[in-house]
């Protein structure tokens, strides 16, 4: 969290050409990834409790689940996919 928090505060306004010369460093893709992985698990985490406190009805509560656990999934990788793509 620290490395993302320093580097969005150097990248904030930047031009389009220096936040593609910074996603291009392999390091940066590595750590930024890691940083989504984990802010998405926590993500689906937290939402899933939610659910748990706030839906009585199981069977609309396992479909919620299930959904956010696959988009929990998807999301992230189609995002660490498109930045390992990055030329």
């Amino acid at each position: 969290m620290f490395w993302f928090i320093v580097n969005f505060v150097s990248i904030y306004d930047s031009s389009y050409i220096d936040l593609i010369n910074f996603f291009s460093k392999t390091s940066s893709k590595v750590l930024f990834s890691l940083f989504l992985l984990s802010a998405f698990f926590f993500f689906a985490l937290t939402i899933s409790e939610v659910f748990e406190d706030y839906i009585h009805n199981e069977k609309i509560k396992s479909v919620a689940t299930k959904t956010l656990n696959i988009f929990a999934i998807i999301m992230p990788l189609t995002t660490i996919l498109c930045i390992f793509n990055l030329n």
